[in-house]
């Protein structure tokens, strides 16, 4: 088979096998989703789940995700139909890293090719499972020095397992064979922490990471860079046609007595770790900077503070094939109004819509960048981790305290239901066949019609 045959039949094999479904993109095919649900309303099943953030991923039959508890890394599968868990199968968790609040040992989602699932731990590693829950192969990977933890999910690019580990130094991207797992290439790469899905466009894969677009060739080889995004890419990149639209956040360098004039208690100039505790951000500058002693001086907060300046920016390129690479052009940027954004973008129809802490909502013209709205979600005014996903002209939002706004896709978009499930919600949706199936802190449910 060739590879553009087997990448297809890869992306055709179920339409949300992957994180945020086809491509990356959030979108599902298909009729008759409901916009009213909850608990007592259009459930189908509800199951318990042990805790975890990554978020489900389905082949015909079954869901997969991941979990942790009792310092076991978990991988779990359900049946569709019924939410019957069907197994699960544990690795343990070979380290503890410090990482930001919003991460979790299994903050990653997993990927499926339909018959397998492949799994990936910050604190272990890569595993795969078949259908069957019998263990296809493992391998060991880090330790990672990611200070916020890491946030990219694997994705199945042709016959490989493609993961990019974006750190404060070793970056790389590499491709695993899916029938054994063993390193088919691995490309370094000189981007810095990020936190992004890679994403297909024809026969390349396409990366953004630390204010970068990257692209490269189905045997790992880079081809095409453009710098000047945004600098810190939490949310993932979203694609679409010859389209890609990436938001990053920036900022100019803050002086240290930002830092020393809260912490310092001993005024020695310095941060030492009984100053600094558990704080992600500063304890990466101590782990990994300068001369790695655990103490913090001017110096090493300012390399940091260079290394991760940069504009703050949403971005629409275009992407076009070449000879010798991908060619990515600048569409249009916006810089303002995004202080909160966490969840990746999504684009209906020619509408762009991005949503921050808060529930504010805004809606772009995605030809132009044009803002057409910018409103609070009424109902649901909370922090915002899941990223929306869309069907039928609708759009999906939950929010951390458990509300699912649903909204009618429009450039004035309005508000269709406010759902409350009363459970926090930090995954993202999946969207099949006329059902949504949403993962909280304490279960997975499934919304729909019976079938």
């Amino acid at each position: 088979m060739s590879f553009l045959l087997l990448l297809t039949a890869t992306l055709l094999a179920e339409d949300w096998s992957r994180f945020r479904g086809p491509n990356g993109s959030g979108i599902a095919p298909g009729k008759g989703y409901p916009i009213e649900f909850g608990p007592t309303k259009n459930l189908v099943w509800r199951t318990p789940v042990r805790p975890g953030k990554s978020s489900p991923v389905l082949t015909k039959k079954h869901i997969f995700l991941t979990s942790y508890e009792d310092g076991k890394l978990y991988t779990e599968c359900f049946d569709r139909a019924t939410g019957k868990r069907l197994w699960e199968q544990s690795v343990p968790r070979a380290r503890t890293e410090i990482h930001n609040r919003l991460n979790h040992p299994a903050a990653i989602t997993p990927a499926t090719d339909g018959e397998n699932v492949y799994a990936f731990f910050k604190d272990f590693g890569m595993v795969s499972y078949d259908i069957t829950g019998r263990e296809r192969w493992r391998v060991p990977l880090g330790p990672f020095n990611n200070s916020m933890g890491a946030g990219a999910s694997p994705i199945l690019f042709g016959d490989h397992v493609v993961f990019v580990a974006d750190q404060l130094y070793d970056s790389y991207i590499a491709a695993f064979d899916r029938k054994n797992g063993e390193i088919r290439w691995k490309t370094a790469r000189e981007e810095a922490e990020g936190w992004g899905t890679p994403l297909a466009f024809q026969t390349h894969l396409i990366t953004v990471s630390r204010g970068q677009f990257g692209a490269y060739t189905p045997n790992g080889k880079r081809v095409s860079t453009l710098r000047n995004l945004g600098a810190a890419i939490v949310g993932s990149p979203i694609i679409h046609g010859d389209m890609l639209y990436v938001f990053g956040y920036g900022g100019d360098p803050q002086p240290f007595s930002t830092r020393t004039s809260k912490l310092d208690k001993n005024s020695d100039g310095k941060l030492s770790p009984d100053e600094y505790l558990d704080d992600p951000f500063l304890h990466g500058i101590a782990k990994f900077s300068g001369n790695k002693d655990m103490i913090i001086t001017e110096d090493e907060w300012d390399e940091k503070q260079r290394a991760v300046g940069g504009p703050t920016a949403l971005t629409a390129l275009r992407l076009k094939n070449t000879a010798t690479g991908v060619e990515a052009t600048e569409v249009w940027r916006a810089e303002k109004g995004f202080n909160g954004v966490i969840p990746t973008s999504i684009l209906v129809g020619d509408v762009l819509y991005v949503v921050k802490n808060g529930g504010i909502l805004t809606s772009y013209d995605a030809a132009t960048g044009k803002v057409l709205k910018t409103a609070r979600l009424t109902g649901a005014i909370s922090g915002y981790s899941s990223s929306p996903v869309s069907a039928e002209g609708r759009v999906y939002f939950g929010s951390e305290d458990g509300k699912v706004s649903v909204l009618r896709s429009a450039g004035d978009w309005e508000i269709l239901q406010v759902n409350d499930l009363a459970e926090p919600i930090f995954a993202t949706p999946a969207l099949s066949e006329g059902n949504i199936y949403v993962r909280t802190d304490a279960a997975i449910y499934r919304f729909g019609s019976p079938r």
